[in-house]
């Protein structure tokens, strides 16, 4: 009833015909080319929008409208390297730390025009 497994078919070793025999590099190809298009589509656009955002903040000066993380908007009264205060109403002035500001805050004429077109 075993006699099938004593055959000459079922007794080769993997020498020859078993796994892919190759280069190594080759199996190793299909993550390098993930790896490039993950570098391509996400790590190299956050590397240009940080550099942009910290050049933004590295040039506030007064009168300037920005953004903060917590979505206050305000204005520029007066800039320490490492904190901005800003006038957020008239009479109302309060300081952030520099690394908290967005981005400059549009102005609501440009707002208007981006809603009609």
């Amino acid at each position: 009833m075993l006699e099938w497994l004593e055959s000459p078919a079922f007794a080769q070793t993997a020498g020859g015909s078993g796994g892919p025999a190759g280069n190594p590099l080759i199996s190793f190809l299909p993550f390098i080319f993930i790896f490039v298009i993950f570098y391509f589509l996400l790590v190299l656009p956050q590397q240009k929008k940080a550099k942009a955002r910290k050049a933004t903040i590295a040039a506030l000066k007064k009168g300037d409208r920005v953004t903060t993380t917590g979505g206050m908007i305000g204005t520029v009264t007066n800039l320490s390297p490492d904190v901005v205060t800003l006038q957020i109403a008239e009479g109302v002035r309060v300081k952030v730390v520099r690394s908290y500001i967005e981005d400059l805050a549009k102005d609501d004429s440009e707002k208007t025009e981006e809603r009609t077109k």
